[in-house]
This record gives C-alpha cells, sequence and structure tokens, in this order.
C-alpha cells in the first residue's frame, strides 16, 4: 500500500474553438474565452494548435507564410499581458518565423506573471493528405523538456507528437507533472464512418496510455468545426495518471473544458505502478535504429 500525498490541486482550462478567416478574430476570441477560464478558476490554460488561423496546411502555399512571426511577437505579446493580468500560465501554439526560410510550430508556455518559461519547437512533423506540414514546417531541434511554471511543470507537445511514445516518455523522464497536446485533428472527406470512429478512439486511447505508462496528466486541445476540407473532431479532454478521463469536451460545439488535476497522484501512482523503476534502459540501445530486421540483414 503506498502512502498518501498531499493533494495539490491545478486546474486546467482547455479552450476547444472553431477558427474563422480573420487571425485577429481568432486572437480576440481566444483571450475573450481564456479569461473566461481564468474567471471560473482556470490556473493552466490551452489553447489548440496554430490557433490564431485556419488549419493553413491543407495545400502547399507560399503565401501561407505570411501568417509566421516571430517569438516574442504580436501573439506572445498579447497573450503575456493576459496572462500577468489575470495571473494564469498560457500554453499557445503560434507558427513562428525562426529566420529567412526556417519556420516551426512551436509551442510557447508563458507564465503567470506574463514571462516566457519556455518554448517547443514540434519535433514531428507529418506529410499526409491535406497535412502538408513539412511543406511549411522545420522539425523542432529542442528535444522534449518540461518548464517549471508557477503551478505546474509543463511539457508542451503539438498534435503528431501525440502518436509517439518516445517523446511523452521523455518529456516525463525531464520532470513533467502533465503532457499538454495542441492538437489540429479531424476527418478528411469520405472517409468511412466505421473507420473515422476508429481513428478518433485510437487518438484518444494512445494519449491515455501516456498518461498510465508516465504516471501524469494528459491534456489534448483539439480544434472543432469544419475548414476547408477538414471536419475537426474536437474531443478534447483531459486525462488522469492512470488513464482515466477527468473531463471530456464535445465533438460539435465550441467549449470552455475545466479539469481539476491533482499533482499529488503522480508520486502514489508511480509507487504501486513503478515503471519507470523498472525500465531496462541497457537494453533499449536498438531503439536508436529506424529498423531492427533492416539491422539483422546488414
Amino acid at each position: 500500500m503506498s502512502r498518501k500525498t498531499k493533494k495539490e490541486i491545478v486546474t486546467l482550462g482547455l479552450i476547444q474553438m472553431s477558427a474563422d478567416e480573420k487571425t485577429e478574430d481568432n486572437l480576440a476570441k481566444a483571450m475573450e474565452r481564456i479569461a473566461a477560464a481564468a474567471k471560473k478558476g482556470a490556473q493552466i490554460v490551452c489553447l489548440q494548435e496554430l490557433f490564431r488561423s485556419r488549419y493553413f496546411c491543407q495545400s502547399e502555399n507560399q503565401r501561407n507564410f505570411r501568417l509566421a512571426e516571430s517569438i516574442p511577437g504580436p501573439t506572445t505579446e498579447a497573450l503575456s499581458a493576459l496572462a500577468e493580468a489575470r495571473q494564469i500560465v498560457i500554453v499557445a501554439s503560434v507558427f513562428e518565423r525562426r529566420s529567412a526560410g526556417v519556420y516551426h510550430n512551436t509551442a510557447v508556455i508563458l507564465d503567470a506573471d506574463g514571462s516566457i518559461a519556455g518554448i517547443y519547437r514540434k519535433m514531428h512533423i507529418p506529410d499526409d493528405p491535406l497535412y502538408y506540414e513539412k511543406f511549411y514546417f522545420t522539425p523542432g531541434d529542442l528535444g522534449f523538456p518540461s518548464f517549471q511554471t508557477r503551478y505546474a511543470k509543463v511539457s508542451a507537445l503539438v498534435c503528431w507528437d501525440q502518436w509517439f511514445p518516445e517523446g511523452a516518455r521523455s518529456a516525463a523522464l525531464s520532470g513533467a507533472q502533465i503532457l499538454i497536446y495542441p492538437t489540429a485533428i479531424g476527418w478528411i472527406p469520405n472517409e468511412p464512418k466505421l473507420i473515422a470512429g476508429q481513428q478518433r478512439d485510437a487518438w484518444e486511447l494512445i494519449q491515455r496510455s501516456h498518461a498510465v505508462a508516465n504516471g501524469v496528466y494528459v491534456a489534448s486541445v483539439n480544434r472543432v468545426g469544419r475548414e476547408g476540407r477538414i471536419k475537426f473532431w474536437g474531443n478534447s479532454f483531459v486525462a488522469g495518471p492512470f488513464g482515466e478521463i477527468v473531463a471530456h469536451a464535445d465533438g460539435e460545439r465550441e467549449e470552455i473544458l475545466l479539469a481539476n488535476c491533482d499533482l499529488g497522484r503522480t508520486e502514489e501512482i508511480r509507487q504501486s505502478w513503478p515503471f519507470l523503476r523498472d525500465r531496462r534502459i541497457d537494453a533499449y540501445g536498438p531503439l536508436l535504429s529506424r529498423s531492427l530486421e533492416d539491422d539483422k540483414r546488414r
């Protein structure tokens, strides 16, 4: 029997919203809803992937690079002022212009005093029908760090990253108590109903498994509504450190989702299910190979 740990309750707020054509309107709506979440008690508020615009990666179009901005820049400055005014942490996904020709899909963690606690550049970049992200984004070069904020130590990975257990484990090993995944995922046209449902279920299942394997909270905040040819499926959620659903949003409408997270449960769960203790770090070297089968044939 594990000893009981002291409760350390932190309230997350997930802003699930649709996106309009005008970037300024999206920023204004996001700020309004962040403030509303804070008024309801949220201490850490998370926005969806690339929240300031519609999901532009459905085509390869050079004009979309005009949406990119520096960090610090207009978006982070506006959200920084709001974070300080409301004394909240904000996790925001930004199309970062790092330098001429080098762009990233970047999550920024703004602390409750308005300072930038850290940034994460999306590591896994997809290239699928209507998700042509390799045209726009350079793969991240910062690894999977976590950042101490006023209320919790958080790690913000982005969308496609959520399918990779290596990223979640690395973030947990860096000390993260909460893994946050700003997301833009939905169905492309003519998806068979059965397959569409299986895709959404798998998306939730893999992230809940990260919570179980690492004994941490996992929060995924998705877009909702139709943009171009994609119908984003919403269903933002927070899972607890044993994979249980703490809060779950609708699939069809905008929503401010609140979830109370007891950070003390991480230690309690890890005492009872000591996956990190029992890792065989001496035997995992082959994971650095692209294919073990190819290595055997050489």
